[in-house]
């Protein structure tokens, strides 16, 4: 069992990049744990919305392997107190999966074909963030899953 996440594009803030980094490094003690990154795409600049999205879907897309259980980081997803959230990973990690792929799409979000692959989607606030941000906010609230399916100290509930 792994846990993937893919995010578009490197992280341009090193501070935002080092506090992710932290609790993915803590994670690495209760799972398998890998971090990819499309890279960022060049001259976009003229490029509508819908084009971006379009060709980051494609490259996201080619990480993706058979038998991935899918979960999109999306405005429009189901969101988790973070108990819940770590029941509900618990229970997709019983299912089998050989991998729990999570992705954290760039500026305008998913292409439809992302969409039509992914088996669900995930908010993790009502609010915005940049998706930037949000890496280090995911690392934080994956690493607290894991140390709560661990019964350790670091949640409190």
């Amino acid at each position: 069992m792994k846990i993937v996440l893919i995010q578009t594009g490197k992280t341009k803030d090193n501070r935002v990049q080092e506090l992710a980094d932290l609790y993915f490094n803590r994670l690495q003690k209760y799972v398998g744990f890998e971090c990819l990154t499309v890279p960022d795409l060049k001259q976009t600049k003229n490029l509508k919305e819908s084009a971006v999205k379009q060709k980051e879907g494609e490259l996201i897309l080619k990480y993706f392997q058979a038998g991935d259980h899918i979960v999109l980081l999306d405005e429009k997803g189901k969101d988790y107190s973070s108990e819940k959230f770590a029941d509900h990973i618990q229970s997709a990690m019983n299912r089998g999966p050989k991998r729990i792929v999570f992705v954290i799409g760039g500026p305008y979000g998913f292409d439809p074909t992302v969409y039509a692959k992914a088996q669900e989607k995930l908010r993790l606030s009502s609010m915005t963030f940049s998706h930037q941000i949000i890496r280090a906010i995911f690392a934080e609230q994956l690493y607290r899953c894991f140390s709560i399916l661990n019964n350790e100290p670091y949640h409190h509930s």
